[in-house]
């Protein structure tokens, strides 16, 4: 009886230990996480229910040294690495740090695009799980963190919207993305990621 009890008990600690789901918690990158030559690659879609295709394309992300200061290439734009891990002070953040499975909060963003049109989106988000995900670039630990909520412009544009975003911490970065916009629906996956360590 004495060993049934040990052995029920073992069994009980290791499936605790193996719950990643429950105990996970992801404090926000710092500087110190980031390295020159770190670099990301995704590829994306867009395409309405009609079949026309509005994206389509490949995203890369690369850090460098800029005079000495890291910085982080998206496009065509180069953004100090501390302005990437800056705190976001808002009461409506997109990520809330620290993650963990079952947090929820809002996330609103106001924007202007490049012609000039205004827009607003307004979102409930919840952490669902933190799980292995399998992308293009590989096998992660990821949280799926789903916002769900209206996309609105100036142009007179409203959608309901529903976005399923893949955080990997070990990469300081999202593995994919899908996002349903009304009529629309755009998919981002990573398919290259490397670290020169």
């Amino acid at each position: 009886m004495k060993n049934r009890i040990i052995i029920l008990l073992a069994l009980v600690i290791l499936s605790a230990c193996n719950d990643t789901t429950k105990t996970s918690t992801t404090l926000q990158p710092t500087l110190a996480d980031y390295m020159v030559g770190e670099k990301w690659v995704w590829k994306y879609k867009g395409v309405t229910t009609e079949g026309e295709v509005r994206s389509d394309g490949k995203d890369t992300r690369e850090i460098v040294s800029i005079d000495g200061v890291l910085a982080m290439t998206i496009g065509k734009d180069t953004i100090p690495v501390t302005e990437i891990v800056k705190p976001e002070e808002s009461e409506t953040p997109k990520y809330d740090w620290p993650l963990e499975v079952g947090k929820k909060w809002k996330y609103e963003n106001n924007w202007t695009s490049q012609d000039g049109t205004t827009g607003n989106q307004s979102q409930d988000a919840e952490v669902l799980t933190f799980q292995e995900e399998t992308v293009e670039a590989g096998t992660f630990m990821a949280y799926t963190i789903e916002y769900t909520g209206k996309t609105t412009n100036s142009r007179g544009y409203s959608a309901d919207e529903k976005e399923v975003w893949l955080y990997a911490p070990a990469i300081k970065n999202f593995i994919k993305l899908t996002q349903n916009q009304g009529d629309f629906l755009y998919v981002e996956e990573l398919i290259e990621y490397s670290n020169p360590e």
